[in-house]
């Protein structure tokens, strides 16, 4: 099963985002496949009164913060090889704790 987000989460969210906002909401997607959904597209186009959606290009790393994240933490876990999976999981907590802690690095 693929850990992505589905149609049903994807419409759940989107109406908390709209749910207590008086003003018309702006939201930047990446290219998600469920986020180019028709049932997406479909709940969008009835509610776009309240909400635009925009997509970033296609690759556009550049553009999206978090991949930013991904690869510190990719070259993290990669550079110190770790010999097991429960090894693994701890370089990554300990590289995903020290970026969430220096805004810095997230921005």
């Amino acid at each position: 099963m693929c850990p992505c987000i589905s149609k049903k989460a994807l419409i759940k969210f989107l109406k908390r985002v709209i749910s207590d906002s008086t003003r018309k909401i702006f939201l930047i997607l990446d290219n998600l496949k469920v986020h180019h959904s028709y049932v997406v597209r479909d709940w969008l186009n009835k509610h776009k009164e309240q909400l635009e959606v925009f997509f970033l290009p296609s690759y556009s790393p550049e553009l999206n913060p978090d991949e930013y994240l991904n690869c510190d933490l990719k070259v993290g876990v990669h550079s110190q090889m770790p010999a097991k999976t429960k090894e693994q999981h701890n370089i990554s907590f300990e590289k995903t704790s020290k970026v969430t802690k220096s805004s810095d690095e997230i921005f």
